[in-house]
Formats: C-alpha cells, sequence, structure tokens
C-alpha cells in the first residue's frame, strides 16, 4: 500500500470515526468463511456498519479526530473490525446473539456517545445500555403521569372542586 493510499483509508477512517457516534472494536479472527457471511448478513439486516481495519491505520484516523478515544486506542492489537452504528446497543445485542454459536466476535472496546468501554467484560452492560429515544420515551412517560393523575382526578370528583380534592387526598395516602 503506497503512501497516498494509505492517507486516503486514513482520511476515510477519521471521517466515519467523526460521523457516528457509536464505535465498537471487535475480534472477528478465526471465523469460517460461512459465520463471518452471517456475521456481515445480520450487521447488514440490523443497518450496522462492519469493516476489517488495520490497527495502525484506524490509531492515526482516532489520533486525527476531534474525538477523545481515550485508552480505546490501546485495544489495537491482533485483528480488529470496526462496528459503526446509530443505535449504541445494537451492535452488543448483535455480538451476544452471534456469541451464542461460537467464542467469537470478541468485543475488544466501545465508544458510545463520548464515553469508552474497554474489554469484553462490558459487553452485557453494552447490551442493556438505552438508546436516546427509549430515554427520551421514558421522560416523556414520566412528565405525563402527574398530569394524567389531575385529569383522572377531575373525572372522577364529578368535577368540583370538593371531589377533586377528596380524590387527590385520596391517592395520596
Amino acid at each position: 500500500m503506497t503512501r497516498e493510499e494509505k492517507s486516503q483509508v486514513i482520511e476515510e477512517l477519521t471521517a466515519e470515526l467523526a460521523n457516528n457516534a457509536n464505535i465498537y472494536l471487535a475480534d472477528i479472527s478465526g471465523l469460517n468463511a460461512d459465520t463471518t457471511s452471517n456475521l456481515r448478513r445480520a450487521c447488514f439486516k440490523a443497518n450496522v456498519k462492519l469493516a476489517v481495519v488495520k490497527n495502525t491505520l484506524l490509531e492515526k484516523a482516532m489520533e486525527a479526530s476531534e474525538r477523545d478515544f481515550g485508552n480505546l486506542p490501546s485495544v489495537l492489537k491482533g485483528n480488529t473490525s470496526v462496528m459503526y452504528s446509530e443505535t449504541g446497543n445494537v451492535p452488543a445485542k448483535l455480538i451476544k446473539t452471534f456469541r451464542k454459536k461460537s467464542d467469537k466476535p470478541l468485543l475488544k472496546g466501545a465508544f458510545i456517545e463520548e464515553a469508552v468501554y474497554i474489554g469484553d467484560d462490558q459487553l452485557d452492560m453494552l447490551v442493556d445500555i438505552k438508546s436516546k429515544e427509549e430515554l427520551l420515551g421514558e421522560i416523556v412517560g414520566l412528565l405525563q403521569s402527574p398530569a394524567k393523575n389531575v385529569i383522572s382526578a377531575l373525572k372522577s370528583g364529578g368535577g368540583t372542586i370538593a371531589g377533586l380534592i377528596k380524590t387527590l387526598s385520596e391517592r395520596s395516602e
């Protein structure tokens, strides 16, 4: 690979790192062709982009990036595949599903919404991470709950102030 080709790859990797808030680094070495093909198909269906990269080029792209990847470059040893996703927990779920059939892919590390996770032992926690949309849905639900209580109290009390006070006092007990 010439210097020009290497610098082109670094530029492309830097752009991918900048455009994706959720980045997983995994080791898929040792998977046979059929299993690798199945993994790629599952990634495509889950809207996860999978790419095998050279460690030195990815490390240079991380250095060139404006983001702080913390200790993530330290896991760039051996074979490395990068998984890009719009949703933070989708690659973790995909890895966990694939691990039911074999011991790979291994999670090396992840960069999720500015947080760095190192090691395969983080996989279960990453599976349980909620997406931004899920968190917003829970917050909206919590905010709507008191308003629904007041509306139902107004309806059940017959619309009178005395009925409203009585219903609210009964609910607070």
